[in-house]
């Protein structure tokens, strides 16, 4: 290590596969949790979202939806706010997430914003997204786009998570819904099968080992308080 200096020799550490694969794999269900961002009557967003939880669940995961019905603007109520107490135990519950927004405005909309936002960073010294996964949906009200699903890909790697690559963008999203608000047969819905397919796996492969593949050089040399410290949202 001569030739490198810089480096705290004490904590530096050579990854390797028995590393990663050193944990027997669990036994329990994918745990996912997915949130849409629209309080509709009929909202596209929340179809979307039903339909790709009855995927999950035919893929042999366990599933929950958030309601975003009564949450408060962030920041405008305490954390003690039920509705944020339940949307917080629900992030530390999964292994990984399912965020469906539709677009306005060319964005994602303040519903789906306001639910990540109220997610926090850190949690004490627990980041509670940190290494798990997420699949990102949109549903458009004209031609397909992808702005929303973009700005949550952003987002999703700000707040540390493992975002799949695959994603759906459902355009003229109220053509794609039958009568009984289920999802008429297309290739917007066979790409809801793909993502969904695709987090699964990605959540196995995850969910045993996402402590040690987070697990970095820089915050190993810190000391626990420091490092609640600089993550703790409340501090700055």
């Amino acid at each position: 290590m001569d030739h490198l200096p810089n480096i705290k020799t004490d904590v530096f550490a050579v990854p390797s596969t028995e590393k990663v694969f050193a944990d027997a794999p669990a036994e329990h269900k994918p745990r996912i949790l997915l949130l849409y961002g629209s309080l509709r009557e009929r909202s596209f967003s929340r179809l979307a979202t039903e339909e790709a939880s009855r995927i999950l669940e035919a893929m042999g995961a366990e599933t929950k939806m958030f309601n975003p019905r009564g949450l408060p603007l962030p920041d405008a109520e305490d954390a003690s706010h039920p509705k944020v107490v339940e949307l917080r135990e629900l992030t530390q519950w999964c292994e990984g997430m399912v965020w469906t927004s539709p677009e306005r405005h060319g964005a994602m909309t303040s519903i789906m914003k306001a639910q990540i936002d109220w997610i926090p960073l850190s949690m004490g010294a627990v980041r509670p997204t940190q290494g798990k996964t997420l699949a990102l949906m949109q549903v458009c009200g004209g031609s397909q786009s992808f702005n929303t699903v973009n700005q949550m890909r952003i987002l999703g790697r700000w707040m540390r998570m493992l975002t799949i690559p695959n994603q759906s963008s459902v355009a003229k999203a109220f053509n794609e819904f039958d009568d009984n608000n289920r999802m008429k047969p297309s290739p917007y819905y066979d790409r809801i099968v793909d993502v969904m397919e695709e987090l699964v796996k990605f959540t196995l492969l995850v969910r045993d080992r996402s402590d040690y593949l987070t697990d970095r050089y820089s915050e190993r040399k810190e000391s626990a308080e420091a490092l609640m410290a600089r993550v703790n949202q409340t501090a700055i």
